[in-house]
C-alpha cells in the first residue's frame, strides 16, 4: 500500500509537532521528557506494527512488498498474519511489553482489520498510549474512532488526482472523500520527482486539501529509495534543494502544513546511516506475524539513508542539532541510550530487543518493489 516512505513519518508530527499542547495528540514538553526517561530505563519509546499483510492496492514503489523488506529470507506475503482474538491479544501484549509512548498501526491496509482495531484502540487510549492509524482511505473510517482520545488517523494521498488515482486505485480521490466524510483526519503527501518538475504542483495540492473541513493537518515527506534503486520517483539533488527552498513559503501560505525550516534543512542533509538516525535508534518495528522485526528502520531492506525523506528522521535530526548548554541534544540522547542499554540488560529478555541488526545485503536480482501480489 505504501510508497517508499514510512507512514510512520506521521509519528514525529504527533509527538514533536509545533503548537505543543494545543491538540489532543500533541506532545507536551513533559511528554518529551517522559520519552527520554524511557530511553534511560532501556525502553524504546516508539513502536510500529504492520498489523496485516493484506492490501487491496497495488501501488508502484511500495517497499513493504519488496523482496528485501524483511531482510531477504522471507517476504511480507509469506508471513502468517493474525486476526480475531489472537491479533487483539498479541498487539496489546506487545504494547505492554515495550511500554512505548507512541504506537503506529500500518500494513498492508490496517482497516482490513477494523473490527480488531475497534477493540485494540480504546485499550491503548486507556493506558495512555498515543496511537496513529495510517490508511489509504480505501475503507470507510469508523465514525466511533473519532471519539477515542489520543488517536489520530492519517490518509496517504500521493499527489493530485491524475497521479494519485492511477497509482492508488481503488483508493481514488472520490473514494477517499466519501470515506473521510464527517471525520477528522490528517493527510500525508510523499513528494516525488515528477511533482517537482511541474511548477505550482505543491500549491495546487495544498489548495485542495486545506480547503477540506475534514483535514486537520497536512504532512510532507520525500520519496526515499532503496540502495541501488533507479526510478523517476527519486528527487535529483537540485530538486531536493528546490523543495527545501519552497517549504518556508508554503508553510506561510498554508498553516495546516506541518513542517518547519529546520526539518526542511534536514531533508537536504539527512543522517548518513541508521546508527546516526535517532528515529531508527528510538523505535522498534514488527511485521504482520508480530514476531518478525523490520530492520534497520521502518523502511526495511537497504534504505538509501543519504537520500532519506522520512519526516520523523528529519525532525529528530533537527532536534538533535539543538544545543543543551555546550552539548547538542543528540549527544545527550546517545549517552542516555548507553545508560539505558546497561540498565535494560538487567531485565529478562532485554538482549532479544537490541535495536537493530547489521544491514542485510541485497541479493543479486532481488526486486526492490514487488508490484504484483
Amino acid at each position: 500500500m505504501r510508497l517508499a516512505v514510512s507512514r510512520l513519518d506521521f509519528q514525529f508530527y504527533n509527538i514533536y509537532g509545533s503548537n505543543w499542547g494545543k491538540d489532543k495528540t500533541n506532545m507536551t514538553p513533559g511528554r518529551v521528557l517522559f520519552a527520554w526517561g524511557k530511553v534511560l530505563t532501556g525502553r524504546i519509546p516508539l513502536l510500529s506494527i504492520e498489523i496485516t499483510r493484506e492490501c487491496p492496492l497495488r501501488c508502484p514503489g511500495c517497499y513493504a512488498y519488496g523482496d528485501m523488506h524483511l531482510g531477504g529470507l522471507v517476504t511480507l506475503n509469506q508471513l502468517n498474519d493474525l486476526r480475531g482474538e489472537a491479533l487483539v491479544e498479541r498487539v496489546i501484549d506487545l504494547v505492554k511489553y515495550h511500554q512505548p509512548i507512541h504506537v503506529s498501526i500500518v500494513g498492508g491496509e490496517p482497516l482490513i482489520r477494523h473490527r480488531e482495531l475497534g477493540r485494540i484502540l480504546p485499550v491503548l487510549s486507556q493506558i495512555g498510549v498515543f496511537t496513529l492509524v495510517v490508511t489509504s482511505g480505501v475503507i470507510p473510517i469508523p465514525q466511533e474512532w473519532m471519539a477515542i482520545k489520543q488517536l489520530r488517523v492519517a490518509v496517504s494521498v500521493d499527489g493530485l488526482p491524475e497521479h494519485h488515482n492511477r497509482r492508488r486505485a481503488p483508493a481514488t480521490y472520490e473514494r477517499i472523500l466519501q470515506n473521510i466524510g464527517g471525520r477528522h483526519v490528517n493527510i500525508h503527501l510523499v513528494v516525488t520527482g515528477p511533482m517537482m518538475k511541474r511548477p505550482g504542483y505543491l500549491e495546487e495540492y495544498l489548495n485542495f486539501w486545506t480547503a477540506r473541513t475534514e483535514v486537520d493537518r497536512i504532512w510532507m515527506s520525500v520519496y526515499t529509495p532503496q540502495i541501488g534503486e533507479q526510478s523517476e520517483e527519486i528527487l535529483t539533488p537540485a530538486e531536493r534543494q528546490e523543495l527545501v527552498r519552497q517549504i518556508p513559503e508554503l508553510v506561510r501560505r498554508f498553516p495546516a502544513l506541518w513542517i518547519n525550516e529546520g526539518m526542511a534543512q534536514a531533508f537536504a542533509d539527512p543522517p548518513a546511516n541508521p546508527r546516526e538516525c535517532l528515529f531508527s535508534r528510538m523505535s522498534v518495528n514488527y511485521s504482520a506475524d508480530l514476531k518478525t522485526r523490520v530492520e534497520p528502520c521502518v523502511f526495511g531492506g537497504n534504505p538509501d539513508c543519504r537520500q532519506c525523506g522520512c519526516a520523523i528522521s528529519a525532525g529528530l535530526h533537527w532536534l538533535g542539532q539543538l544545543k543543551l548548554g555546550p552539548l547538542k541534544v543528540s549527544h545527550a540522547v546517545r549517552a542516555s541510550m548507553g545508560l539505558g542499554t546497561f540498565v535494560g540488560s538487567f531485565r529478562p529478555g532485554s538482549m532479544e530487543n537490541r535495536r537493530w541488526n547489521a544491514t542485510p545485503h541485497r541479493e543479486e536480482g532481488a526486486e526492490l518493489a514487488q508490484i504484483k501480489r
